[in-house]
């Protein structure tokens, strides 16, 4: 690892400033100004948001939430993109407190993936009918260093189940060299995911004690060499339940500002995770500052307003029941019949090897029918990672509005190819009601688009997108 220098974008006395200001009073013309402004989907500054994050009062609060619903439902309409994480190892150099990968940790049992392995993870995967993963795992290299990874990728981009495949692999993984972050592109990767965990410095040393990951710098300014090696697309994310959620959101604020001023486009997803317990670490079972359910609510909303365009991701840490509450507030993609333990797809029993505890414990079948019964429309879409539609060409298409007469219909033909091939009888009845849905409210062309295309998908042809 080569010295980082201390990064210069993160303004810690500027985030207090503006919470500073946004405490002293409760200024509801000065809300709802900001509310009417993220209406027009231009996104928040970071000072818009400091007032948003200090809103208390239920009245503001539930013109907040309608202000997301408009913004997600404007934007993305009903899809809601599914995927599921495949965690490749459990061993990790780092001494991060909150973790039951933690080197230290002497309760869990460690394993690493063979090439074989991850090709039967993949397979189960498949016949659960995933298209999309992330690849991830303790931050340390198996044998064979980072070509392992390379391997890995190539292995699982090669497995075939009948009509199914894995069309597109993201990855979370240790900060990288521009070098090495070159050559996950060049394996056809499409987004790159790294968590900063948490952005206050002093919280920061205090919870990752050891190892590479101790460094601050190295990790905070990781997304920089990704994006200087060519991935366009990048994902950001903070672990809320270390520091203030407030200070959080808006360090995000500034990393997506950084981002956008050096290479003309922020990051493509942000995740939200919450803490959960994780076996062999205390400070998970009482979180330094715990993030109450209405407070979570509330960065999900926030978020969506402050920048529409990012998909928002939530993963199995929460409840079905307040992941159902999330996608109206602004979520945009969920994982679905996850496992956070290397294997734990093709041996399902085993589960002592977890990185977290979950919340929500359902197959993908009954997720995706969740989501349809709710009038979502579940997408397996990857066609724009394949049709170059990443980074500033994906945001010069959203922005307008056009990126909808895609994916409004290919999330209807993967949607429609995942009942057709892996859908039990009770979710397909909720898909076709869905489908219809979505259809209905369709201009006469783009109906026109995603008839065809499911017609194709019905008489037999697969990967149809536009």
């Amino acid at each position: 690892m080569t010295v980082q220098e201390r990064i210069d974008w993160l303004d810690e006395a500027r985030i207090g400033a503006a919470l500073a200001r946004a405490d002293h009073v409760e200024d509801a013309a000065q809300v709802r100004e900001i509310l009417s402004k993220a209406r027009t989907l231009g996104g928040l500054s970071e000072d818009d948001v400091a007032v948003l994050l200090s809103v208390k009062d239920p009245a503001l609060t539930h013109e907040l939430y309608d202000a997301a619903r408009f913004v997600k439902t404007e934007i993305y309409g009903p899809r809601i993109v599914l995927f599921a994480p495949l965690y490749f190892s459990n061993i990790c150099t780092n001494e991060c407190v909150y973790c039951a990968f933690r080197r230290s940790n002497h309760e869990l049992d460690r394993k690493v993936l063979s090439m074989d392995e991850i090709e039967a993870e993949t397979a189960a995967l498949i016949d659960q009918g995933h298209k999309r993963l992330l690849l991830i795992g303790g931050e340390a290299f198996p044998k064979g260093g980072f070509q392992y990874l390379i391997d890995a990728i190539e292995r699982i981009y090669s497995v075939k189940r009948g009509r199914g495949e894995i069309r597109r692999i993201n990855i979370n993984v240790a900060p990288l060299s521009v070098d090495q972050f070159r050559q996950l592109k060049a394996a056809q990767i499409g987004t790159y995911q790294l968590f900063q965990e948490t952005y206050h410095r002093k919280t920061y040393a205090e919870m990752h004690l050891d190892g590479p990951k101790a460094d601050f710098d190295w990790r905070a300014s990781a997304i920089d060499r990704a994006m200087e090696a060519g991935i366009d697309d990048v994902g950001l994310g903070p672990l809320f339940g270390l520091a203030d959620w407030r200070f959080e959101v808006l360090a995000l604020m500034q990393h997506i500002a950084h981002l956008e001023a050096k290479f003309g486009v922020g990051c493509h997803t942000i995740s939200a995770p919450r803490m959960e317990p994780a076996v062999g670490s205390e400070v998970s079972l009482h979180p330094p500052h715990l993030v109450s359910d209405e407070d979570f609510k509330r960065i999900v909303a926030i978020l969506r307003l402050a920048v529409p365009y990012t998909g928002l991701i939530m993963s199995t840490r929460e409840t079905p029941e307040m992941r159902r509450e999330t996608l109206e507030l602004g979520v945009s993609q969920i994982s679905g019949g996850s496992r956070t333990n290397p294997g734990g797809y093709a041996t399902p029993a085993e589960e002592q090897a977890a990185q977290f505890t979950r919340g929500d414990h359902r197959s993908l079948d009954e997720v995706v029918r969740d989501v349809a019964a709710c009038g979502h429309v579940p997408s397996f879409c990857t066609a724009c990672y394949r049709m170059g539609r990443t980074g500033a060409d994906f945001m010069d298409l959203a922005k307008p509005g056009l990126i909808r007469e895609m994916c409004g219909p290919n999330a209807i033909s993967s949607f429609m190819e995942y009942m057709l091939d892996y859908g039990s009888g009770d979710t397909n009845a909720a898909g076709e009601r869905a489908i219809a849905g979505e259809v209905a409210t369709m201009e006469p062309k783009l109906k026109r688009y995603s008839e065809t295309m499911m017609r194709k998908v019905r008489e037999g042809k697969r990967d149809v997108f536009r």
